[in-house]
């Protein structure tokens, strides 16, 4: 009995940290999508934490903590303004669009 339970434990934290991976993972290109009105001048960038790439015309990283609305505003002042940004596939509205590039440099 005392060799099973540390082998169920063992492989239930093998599932959760799996399970964890699995989400921080990208979707396609990116969980996030920013597409640069202007073409950059570099093919990468840091928003706090969040690593960007750039690629196929659009920058994107992984899931991050931040508000959907705060990384958008993030890349908008490091890049330019923004004629798209998504969100796991869903792109936002033009009134959260116009005030994410409200921050645009």
């Amino acid at each position: 009995m005392s060799r099973i339970a540390p082998r169920i434990l063992t492989a239930a934290a093998v599932a959760m940290f799996g399970s964890t991976i699995a989400f921080a993972q990208p979707q396609g290109p990116g969980y996030y999508t920013a597409t640069p009105a202007a073409a950059p001048t570099k093919t990468s960038l840091i928003t706090r934490d969040t690593v960007w790439k750039f690629h196929d015309g659009a920058f994107a990283a992984a899931k991050a903590p931040e508000r959907d609305i705060v990384l958008c505003q993030l890349v908008a002042q490091r890049v330019g303004k923004l004629t798209s940004f998504t969100v796991g596939g869903q792109a936002l509205d033009a009134d959260t669009l116009s005030k994410c590039n409200a921050k645009a440099n």
